[in-house]
């Protein structure tokens, strides 16, 4: 079954990351993806630019509207997502719980829908 792992992280406390703490930030991503990868879990992820550069979209009456930013105001944004292959929650759970993200912020695990 595929599970959607959505990294969830305050854009303020990242923005105050040191150039050190950013390069083992990454490397600590690069070395998880990797196990990920290696374990046959993977199936798809990327980390998502700042919500700043988001613009929501609604359709109310016909009409389309767009509006700069994110949805809501939160202490947490999506910063990134996995997409893995688990055989059941709790082996989603698990990697989950390796991402590095889980750290300081959370993970949201949530099943794939499948479509018969």
């Amino acid at each position: 079954m595929q599970y959607l792992l959505m990294i969830y992280r305050n854009e303020a406390e990242l923005g105050k990351l040191s150039a050190a703490d950013r390069k083992q930030m990454t490397a600590d991503y690069g070395a998880f993806t990797q196990s990920i990868v290696q374990s046959g879990h993977f199936k798809a992820g990327d980390g998502l630019q700042p919500t700043t550069t988001a613009t929501t979209v609604r359709v109310r009456e016909g009409k389309t509207l767009t509006t700069d930013g994110p949805f809501a105001e939160t202490r947490e944004q999506l910063g990134g997502y996995y997409l893995v292959d688990a055989k059941d929650l709790d082996t989603a759970l698990a990697i989950a719980a390796r991402i590095p993200g889980a750290k300081t912020g959370s993970i949201e695990v949530r099943p794939v829908m499948i479509y018969d």
